[in-house]
């Protein structure tokens, strides 16, 4: 293309057309609009994130700059020792209105009893479970009580201990009142927040996630939060783990993509709120609370970057890998977050989301499509999420487990179509690898209960001619089944 100047033809001018990006990626850019959350995020998993809410604050070049834009204050938060391998160090440099060691000292505060950390064989207060248990979904809180978050947590079990940073703490909660000029840090390990009635606005040291029945939240070890219910009460559950953070698990022969993607992990952006009143940061060290009062919002960060960061992530986007042909994969594929343990390609605990899905065996070599009887080396716990019953149930490793002879009797019997499995459902598992050792409260509460013993029919005996027939054919004695 030609362009005239001056009369003149330069034939070597070349326009073209296209534009470029004015900044990097956040939800904003998504078509679909949230409704239910307000709150911008930015996206993946184990990311160097970096977010600002003033221009010009964070630094350049270097993290702790002698004198940091409106006279910020530097802090440093580690999520792993300072010579932990750079593949799992985690980390994040934070410049906030006020350092977190400004405070008035440290006060005795209301304990919550139901809370426990300490599941050592030795203590009277957790118990060794010998079946499979079940809890109804658990009451709300009386209108006539105030119980937020902290106090609506009550253990159901766990293993090892919080003081020996090794262990997990698997708990519910059940709150009908918002903190309010209260946060909550919890020293002890990584809460994985999954609610199932009503929705947590959380608002955290690096910005605001507003966490919905079927999505889940991870806060981590040592990050201040505070929880307000915009829709009135909720309840849900806490696994905590000790010591350890939440990772994604390997995809193997799954290849590159699949499960649970990076890119959908949300990560908050910084907020902050300018408040000089009086706080308390109630801090969970070893199972007790102590109360830290200051006279300034423990929210007051402007900008932060690092990879130790809070993120949330919605069930829906999980691509489930269980579309089979005949058989059943393990309940691994549906894996969306995991620890590792201390034996390698073992894992401490396995975090699942169990969805719908297509079951396409069908002919004369079909598959027996209910869950089959098992005996499992971890134990599993399974909470029903969306549809299904409602409530909890689970085990130790090894306890027998699987359908109840009428749907043994309908699994042998279906006809082999196509069919989908889980439909319109949601259900959360847990696999720990070490046995949960059950709390007083949760072999105690009104929602307790035992599965029932399940009567089988020895089908095997009414062929025993047949069988017989066959012993006699080959050689062999008869059998004669003891009475």
């Amino acid at each position: 293309m030609s362009k005239t100047t001056n009369g003149k033809t330069n034939d070597s001018v070349q326009i073209t057309a296209g534009a470029s990006a004015q900044s990097g990626f956040d939800t904003t850019g998504y078509a679909k609009t949230r409704k239910d959350d307000p709150y911008i995020y930015q996206v993946g998993f184990g990311n160097q994130f970096a977010s600002q809410a003033l221009p010009g604050v964070l630094p350049e070049g270097q993290n702790s700059p002698q004198n940091v834009k409106y006279g910020l204050y530097i802090e440093g938060l580690n999520g792993t020792p300072f010579t932990a391998p750079r593949v799992s160090n985690q980390r994040t440099w934070i410049y906030r209105i006020l350092p977190s060691v400004s405070h008035d000292g440290v006060f005795p505060t209301k304990q919550n009893p139901y809370l426990i950390s300490d599941f050592s064989p030795s203590n009277p207060h957790v118990h060794v479970n010998g079946t499979q248990v079940t809890w109804k979904p658990f009451a709300l809180p009386a209108a006539t009580e105030k119980v937020d978050f902290i106090h609506g947590l009550r253990t159901l079990g766990g293993n090892g201990t919080a003081a020996s940073r090794e262990g997990m703490g698997y708990h519910i909660y059940t709150a009908n009142t918002s903190m309010e000029k209260t946060a909550f840090l919890n020293n002890d390990g990584d809460f994985l927040i999954v609610p199932d009635l009503g929705r947590l606005d959380i608002q955290t040291e690096f910005g605001r996630m507003m966490v919905a029945p079927g999505e889940i939240a991870v806060v981590q070890t040592g990050i201040k939060f505070k929880v307000s219910l915009p829709d009135g009460p909720s309840r849900g559950s806490v696994y905590e783990v000790y010591g350890a953070h939440f990772q994604l698990p390997e995809l193997g022969p799954l290849g590159a993509n699949g499960m649970a993607n990076v890119r959908d992990f949300e990560h908050p952006v910084a907020s902050f709120d300018v408040d000089q009143t009086a706080w308390s940061v109630i801090t969970k060290i070893g199972g007790t609370l102590f109360d830290y009062r200051q006279n300034h919002t423990p929210f007051d960060v402007v900008a932060w970057h690092g990879n130790y960061v809070p993120y949330k992530y919605d069930l829906d986007n999980f691509i489930v890998a269980q579309a089979v042909n005949k058989d059943h994969t393990d309940p691994s594929v549906f894996c969306v977050l995991r620890v590792q343990s201390k034996y390698p390609g073992i894992s401490f605990v396995e975090f699942c989301a169990l969805k719908e899905f297509l079951n396409t065996s069908a002919g004369p070599a079909g598959t027996f499509r209910p869950p089959y009887f098992h005996r499992n080396n971890a134990a599993e716990y399974v909470s029903f999420l969306k549809g299904g019953p409602g409530g909890t149930f689970g085990y130790s490793g090894f306890t027998p487990h699987g359908p109840t002879e009428a749907q043994w009797q309908e699994g042998i019997n279906e006809e082999m179509v196509p069919k989908k499995y889980y439909e319109g459902m949601v259900v959360i598992l847990i696999e720990p690898y070490q046995m949960l050792l059950l709390t007083d409260f949760a072999v105690q509460c009104n929602e307790h209960g035992e599965s029932p013993i399940q009567p089988f029919t020895p089908n095997f005996i009414k062929h025993l001619d047949s069988v017989n027939d066959e012993l006699k054919a080959s050689g062999r004695a008869a059998i004669t089944p003891q009475a």
